[in-house]
């Protein structure tokens, strides 16, 4: 498909710098195509009675690591400051990162983040370029597996995204707020924000309705910012995250389809490791490993029955997710509808409830 279907003008005051407070206070777009042709102006408090009874709601428990440092390469007198962004652990001390200025790096050169010589007690990390493609390099570190973790933890600062990122700097709240309040397993360079919304006052309003939690892992990585650059969708290339599915979910969700219950996904990372991991009659299995799932406006759904996601990016893949799920001219409308009524786009922003048609 034509990139350009899936673009649409997005005033720059719509992206929201900041979260509501508390989180569940956030507008939410209901769209439902099946019971209107109108989508509906509600808030995140009133999930529980937009959901059914014996429903689930699938969250994904990636934890966000402060993958963002900053160092030197140094060439004889010549000092170079390159900023470098984390996406993707490759083993205990190797990590694929994004760059710049990247022209300043040659593969076998050292990076120091930090500022003293000594690693152990956190003051530096050193790491050299093994790989390098375009502004996208691999890191081999000279720690490893948690002493590793222990030192980008102390060096780093919270990966907010390059259109937050760009007009303010990350702060000390950040690191709440870029948090989902279930995150459990360390992995994450950008959070699940569709769960941003979430609270312990909403998780008990859905469990008094019998609405039901699982909790899935994919560890987000920076790709998902990654402009599609290509005129034809088919010729774009999504980057791999890491997932899993355990046996003790896989089971619980199957159950719930066998009782009638429908699955929720709370976010498009959900989403996709969902329907990565689902064979083709909908059955989850246990599942582990990478996917590099990209669904575009054709693709049949297997596992998902709604879909709870923040607001998206013109011409980005998850606009092309949505538009799959909800049809493209029904989201073109909703999209219209939220700019035109004010509400706040992408990470911090606001928060749509979409049904799939069929």
């Amino acid at each position: 498909m034509k990139t350009d279907l899936f673009d649409f003008d997005l005033p720059e005051d719509r992206i929201a710098l900041r979260p509501v407070s508390p989180r569940d206070t956030a507008r939410m777009l209901v769209v439902n195509a099946a019971q209107s042709t109108q989508p509906a102006d509600r808030t995140v408090t009133d999930l529980p009675k937009l959901l059914r009874p014996g429903d689930c709601l699938v969250f994904n428990d990636t934890r966000v690591i402060p993958a963002c440092l900053t160092g030197t390469r140094q060439r004889g007198e010549a000092i170079a400051h390159i900023e470098c962004n984390l996406h993707k652990r490759i083993d205990d001390n190797r990590w694929r990162a994004f760059v710049r200025p990247a022209k300043r790096l040659k593969v076998g050169e050292l990076i120091t983040f930090g500022t003293t010589a000594n690693a152990c007690l956190m003051g530096s990390l050193d790491a050299t370029v093994e790989d390098k493609d375009g502004g996208e390099v691999t890191l081999a570190f000279e720690l490893t597996g948690a002493v590793l973790d222990a030192a980008i933890a102390a060096l780093g600062t919270m990966p907010l995204p390059p259109y937050i990122a760009g007009r303010r700097q990350p702060d000390a709240s950040d690191a709440e707020s870029y948090q989902t309040i279930y995150a459990a397993n360390e992995g994450a360079v950008a959070a699940p924000t569709a769960g941003l919304h979430f609270t312990d006052g909403l998780f008990q309003k859905l469990d008094e309705r019998g609405i039901t939690s699982q909790f899935v892992t994919l560890h987000v990585g920076a790709g998902t910012f990654l402009p599609v650059k290509v005129d034809d969708t088919a010729d774009h290339a999504m980057h791999a995250e890491w997932g899993t599915v355990s046996p003790e979910t896989a089971a619980a969700l199957n159950e719930v389809r066998k009782n009638g219950g429908r699955l929720v996904a709370v976010g498009t990372t959900s989403l996709r490791l969902l329907e990565s991991a689902a064979l083709d009659d909908g059955t989850i299995p246990a599942w582990s490993g990478d996917t590099d799932i990209f669904i575009t406006p054709g693709y049949r759904f297997k596992a998902v029955d709604v879909l709870m996601t923040n607001f998206h990016l013109p011409r980005s893949t998850l606009f092309m997710l949505v538009s799959a799920f909800a049809g493209l001219d029904t989201m073109r409308d909703a999209y219209s509808h939220a700019i035109q009524s004010g509400y706040r786009f992408y990470s911090y922003g606001d928060s749509s409830l979409l049904f799939r048609p069929d």
